[in-house]
């Protein structure tokens, strides 16, 4: 391998660089220049550079193509040329019966109208009766004559002359200093032509430039605009929008960069409504917690049973809030492990809904439950019993004193359906689009009583879609909320559906429940603590 040596400056020690690697160097470093010029520029030499080559090879394959055909065509002028004149002649030495200045004139005429050009008339006997290029050697005009007839045959243009069928003599015709019988005119005619070309392919590379920079620069003007309205939000606008619209790929890029933005503009806000729902939601319980504590480090308050539970009660709820957010982030990034066994949601719904007895009467609302037994699916049981109990929660939380609330469950033909129903404040459609929303409040006034983290109905959604299936809700404003949840039906197989008819008698396939309110001065404190954590969990 060739290389080449230097010497370091500052050590004084020679350096041996391979010359193959400088080599390499140079076309990266081109790369990197190319690289480093605006989509503009790059877009309008690229344009530039195409119209070129593509005049480039039209005029080379013009100048070959056109080249032959005009030679052959210039060429095909000169034959007739000369049969023209032969035939003049044959007419003119018939009449006559020999040769003369008249029977020679036709090649006289030829000769002067065509400049150029020169014409020779040779007889049978091989006597030059005529030559147009015939020229004295010396200056007085006596002594020899020079003809300047080409010597080679592939120069000259023949034709006989034809007296009946006898030849009589033959017209030889040629171009000065032409080897391919084309004309000064027609050599002049075809430089324009080439000269013509060109310029045409100059203008063509100018208007392929003129177009690319245009049509770059409206390419590169949404992006440009793309571009500024990220920096826009960089720098905190969380508004800005770029506001393209249409159906080409950029356009769409676009309406695609705003519904992105507009997700992410939700999700910051929802972040900042997070950490005040959160400072807000923590501060009280620890507050409670830091004045008990203080209160009986001072001796205030006695360090007895009662003071204790209610910092235990505190401690428990921050712990819930806490999990809460937990298990949703677990949910959403799916590290969560999901047990797959056969549940009876029927049974599992009307088991967990006899231990609300208690929260209903404490909230003076009446409960009707119809759950149909044998509704089974593959899934978590305690994931599903949560899901529900957040449902029921949310439906205690929003329904007033002497309300309603009905749960069912039923079997339809590929699905398994639990709905929780209430007759409580209900839901706007733009409040029912957005109510699965982590962090999501309807009102964001609601006081700690009312309100929450925002994250019951999210953790409902992401339990049911871990089970494959969905949620759907539905309700008026001041008529009440419908959450219908559909999970997909589990079938036994054919052998085991037998064996368990056969060992067990067949059941009622519902069981309704009705249970009326029961007005109360005050909500007991053991209800209360009973059902508190399904009294957190709310709509937000």
């Amino acid at each position: 391998m060739a290389k080449e040596r230097r010497l370091d400056k500052t050590a004084g020690l020679p350096i041996v660089t391979s010359i193959q690697e400088l080599g390499k160097s140079r076309p990266v470093a081109r790369m990197r220049a190319w690289r480093n010029r605006s989509y503009v520029t790059r877009m309008t030499i690229s344009f530039a550079a195409v119209a070129a080559m593509t005049a480039l090879v039209a005029i080379a394959v013009l100048s070959i193509v056109w080249n032959e055909h005009f030679t052959s065509y210039t060429r095909e002028n000169m034959f007739a040329t000369a049969r023209a004149t032969a035939a003049s002649i044959a007419a003119r030495y018939a009449e006559v019966g020999g040769w003369s200045t008249e029977v020679l004139a036709p090649a006289v005429s030829a000769a002067a109208s065509n400049v150029g050009v020169g014409v020779a008339v040779i007889d049978a006997n091989g006597v030059t009766r005529y030559d147009s290029s015939i020229i004295l050697e010396d200056a007085d005009g006596h002594g020899h004559s020079q003809s300047l007839q080409p010597t080679s045959i592939s120069q000259t243009a023949t034709a006989s002359i034809f007296v009946g069928e006898e030849v009589v003599g033959t017209v030889r015709v040629w171009v000065y200093g032409s080897e391919s019988l084309m004309r000064q005119t027609d050599r002049q005619f075809r430089n324009n032509s080439y000269q013509a070309m060109a310029i045409a392919a100059l203008f063509a590379i100018i208007l392929a430039s003129v177009i690319g920079y245009l049509f770059a620069r409206r390419l590169v003007r949404p992006i440009n605009r793309m571009t500024s309205t990220a920096k826009e939000i960089e720098g905190g606008d969380l508004s800005a929008r770029t506001g393209l619209k249409g159906a080409d790929e950029i356009s769409q890029l676009g309406e695609t960069f705003d519904d992105m933005a507009e997700s992410v503009e939700k999700s910051i806000l929802h972040e900042r409504r997070l950490t005040t729902d959160v400072a807000h939601e923590l501060r009280s319980p620890l507050q409670a917690i830091q004045v008990n504590v203080e209160a009986m480090i001072d001796g205030v308050y006695p360090a007895d049973d009662a003071h204790l539970i209610v910092v235990n009660e505190e401690v428990t709820r921050l712990g819930r809030m806490v999990a809460d957010l937990l298990e949703l982030s677990r949910l959403e990034s799916g590290s969560m492990p999901i047990r797959m066994d056969v549940v009876d949601v029927g049974q599992t719904v009307a088991d967990l809904m006899a231990k609300y007895d208690l929260l209903f009467e404490d909230y003076q609302l009446h409960s009707v439950v119809q759950c149909a037994k044998g509704v089974k699916v593959k899934g978590d049981t305690g994931k599903l019993s949560q899901a529900v109990t957040n449902l029921i929660a949310n439906a205690i939380r929003y329904t007033p004193a002497g309300g309603t609330i009905s749960v069912d469950v039923w079997a339809g033909d590929m699905m398994a359906n639990i709905r929780v129903k209430d007759t409580g404040i209900g839901l706007t459609p733009e409040e029912a689009r957005q109510v699965f929303e982590r962090f999501w409040r309807a009102d964001n006034s609601r006081t700690r009583d009312t309100g929450g983290l925002g994250i019951g109905l999210s953790l409902v959604k992401e339990i049911v879609q871990r089970h494959g299936g969905w949620v759907q809700v539905d309700g008026r404003k001041g008529e009440g909320a419908c959450f219908t949840i559909h999970l997909p039906l589990y079938h036994e197989p054919v052998q085991q559906k037998e064996q368990v008819s056969a060992a067990k008698p067949a059941k009622s396939s519902k069981s309704t429940k009705a249970k009326g309110s029961k007005a109360k001065s005050s909500k007991p404190k053991t209800a209360k603590g009973a059902t508190e954590g399904a009294d957190e969990k709310a709509k937000e």
